[in-house]
């Protein structure tokens, strides 16, 4: 996987937040971030650990933050 991806291959939506349980991210995040310039990704990175945090979801034990 890229250094420029949250992905931690747990690829479930959970249905209250609609964040990914693994990265955080959106269904329309995922879904365009091989088109997104690398600055964007980048962004996006930056928060969501905190967005996780917000909507109550840990993070996947073992990942790591990648950048």
């Amino acid at each position: 996987m890229s250094k420029e991806t949250p992905c931690v291959a747990v690829c479930m939506i959970d249905p209250k937040t609609r964040l990914c349980f693994g990265c955080g991210r959106t269904l329309p995040e995922i879904a365009c971030w091989h088109a997104m310039e690398s600055t964007e990704r980048l962004a996006v990175m930056a928060l969501l650990r905190a967005r996780m945090a917000a909507a109550g979801l840990a993070p996947i034990a073992g990942s790591s933050k990648r950048a």
